[in-house]
């Protein structure tokens, strides 16, 4: 009991560092952002961030192999086996280090050519935009490396380290905004070396942590075949999800341009921008507990394994929710606030976008559960096959003259034949309850959401838009949300934990 106690404190504690970082992230990055256009112009910002995504097209591949080394280290940390620990550190530095090789040859040959010979760059800046794609390759190089040692703090739950040297990075690009602009040679060639510079001190101070507080964090050249290739295995299976997510997000955006043009575009840009902002909640919330869930498959604690996935699903929803019902309800109005001209579709695929993500967030702590065992193959060719199906619809849909929000519309129905497909699966698979996961989590946050919901819909419907308004109408869904939330979306036990919580922190204000 004591253990579970002093695991839930471990995730909320590193829940709300990871809060921390995100928030400073999200205000230095915003202001970085501006700084750098204004410093570099709109034509050199523009360049910068096209060739930057031509070496980003490869993430596909890093991020499966990332996947597949967070897991495995958690795992055998789950284990309590320090011996393969050291093993498959060492061979996850051994793949980035092969992996960053072979994306170094195809950037410097299929890469370098098509943004020599197909790219749309003035003449004038294409000795810049080949700096800035030197520069990148490195950049992506080094973090690429970096990963390993990523996965370790993350496996360790030392979010704080985590969390404190993304700060640093943050810094470090905030500093680089203001010395562009007193820059001795080329503004954006001089961007693109600091950005590479930053991104190598970070790598050092990553590994500089993990050797010093991790002892299976020190390299030695390994080459277990075996164990590389249940890493490449894993990491295979695990690309088939990762394209499937690619072709659902940036295919639906080429076929929206097909058929509706780049305003369409801008529309769903601008949802998509709105999503990132408030999903990071969520994704903050799942980077704590996911090692819990993978270190109690290992143990063999299924009992609390199945806990936390019941408690992730629930708490992710909410966290998700309780930021959305007041951009739901507010839509027209948050937007005309912040970009003043609002463009067409933008509401509706704002609010389609939002309802996506809720779908998404329930299936996060499932999909980590999945990831856990190792096995994925079944699961990433039925559930992947499954998201490779939203591009073909979207466009049979879109070609025989529906509205461009289908898209999204689509998404979300392919979304919950995902959540039916890995209820399924992981019953097999852990002996996952589908029957207690339909009421325990699918039942209770229906409920909660439909009684949430009314007062705010009532109160936006009626009530003229204005800035004194939308705060109202903000507070009456915050206010029902965290009312519903608490009366039907929490068990005793948890109602007890929130007056224990509750009772401390007034029992510190009032010794203060």
């Amino acid at each position: 009991m004591s253990n579970t106690t002093e695991n839930n404190k471990r995730i909320a504690k590193n829940t709300l560092l990871l809060y921390f970082r995100m928030l400073f992230l999200m205000v230095v990055s915003l202001y970085t952002s501006r700084v750098v256009l204004n410093a570099l112009g709109v034509e050199d910002f523009g360049i910068y961030n096209v060739v930057g995504g031509i070496v980003a097209m490869f993430t596909v591949l890093s991020g499966s192999l990332s996947a597949a080394i967070s897991r495995f280290i958690t795992y055998e940390l789950g284990k309590e086996n320090q011996e393969n620990l050291n093993k498959i550190f060492s061979s996850a530095v051994t793949i980035q280090l092969g992996l960053a090789g072979i994306i170094l040859l195809l950037a410097e040959s299929i890469g370098l050519w098509f943004l020599n010979f197909k790219m749309n760059i003035p003449i004038s800046r294409m000795e810049a935009a080949n700096w800035v794609f030197q520069f990148s390759i490195f950049t992506f190089a080094i973090n690429l490396i970096s990963v390993p040692y990523n996965a370790s703090i993350i496996a360790h739950e030392r979010m704080s380290a985590f969390a404190y040297i993304s700060i640093l990075e943050a810094i470090g690009k905030l500093t680089i905004a203001f010395l562009i602009a007193i820059s001795p040679m080329d503004k954006l060639t001089f961007y693109a070396i600091l950005m590479c510079v930053v991104a190598f001190i970070v790598r050092l101070t990553y590994g500089n942590y993990c050797k010093r507080h991790f002892s299976e964090c020190t390299y030695h050249f390994s080459w277990d075949k075996l164990l590389l290739k249940q890493m490449f295995g894993f990491a295979g299976w695990n690309f088939i999800g990762a394209s499937a997510s690619i072709l659902r997000d940036q295919g639906g955006n080429i076929i929206i341009n097909l058929f509706c043009g780049p305003a369409v575009n801008a529309a769903r840009g601008i949802a998509f921008q709105v999503n990132n902002a408030v999903n990071q909640f969520v994704t903050n919330f799942m980077t704590a507990l996911n090692p819990q869930i993978t270190k109690s498959y290992a143990s063999g604690d299924k009992e609390y394994m199945m806990t936390i996935i019941f408690q992730g699903a629930r708490l992710s929803f909410y966290m998700l929710f309780l930021l959305s019902l007041p951009i739901l309800v507010n839509t027209h109005y948050i937007l005309t606030l912040w970009l003043k001209i609002v463009p067409e579709h933008a509401v509706l695929f704002v609010q389609l976008i939002l309802i996506f993500a809720l779908s998404e967030s329930i299936s996060q702590p499932l999909i980590t559960a999945m990831l856990a065992t190792g096995k994925i193959r079944n699961y990433q060719i039925i559930v992947g096959g499954l998201q490779m199906m939203n591009l073909p619809v979207s466009y049979i849909l879109l070609r025989i003259g529906y509205f461009p929000e289908i898209v999204i519309v689509v998404a979300i129905c392919i979304s919950q034949c995902c959540l039916g497909a890995r209820l399924i699966l992981l019953r097999k698979m852990i002996n996952l309850s589908i029957t207690k996961y339909l009421k325990n989590v699918y039942l209770n946050i229906i409920i909660v959401s439909i009684i949430a919901v009314i007062l705010p819909l009532i109160s936006a419907y009626y009530i003229k838009e204005s800035f004194i308004n939308f705060i109202l109408i903000s507070l009456i869904a915050v206010i029902c949300t965290l009312s519903s939330i608490y009366f039907i979306g929490c068990n005793n036990q948890e109602r007890e934990f929130i007056h224990q919580k509750l009772g401390t922190i007034k029992s510190k204000i009032t010794r203060k």
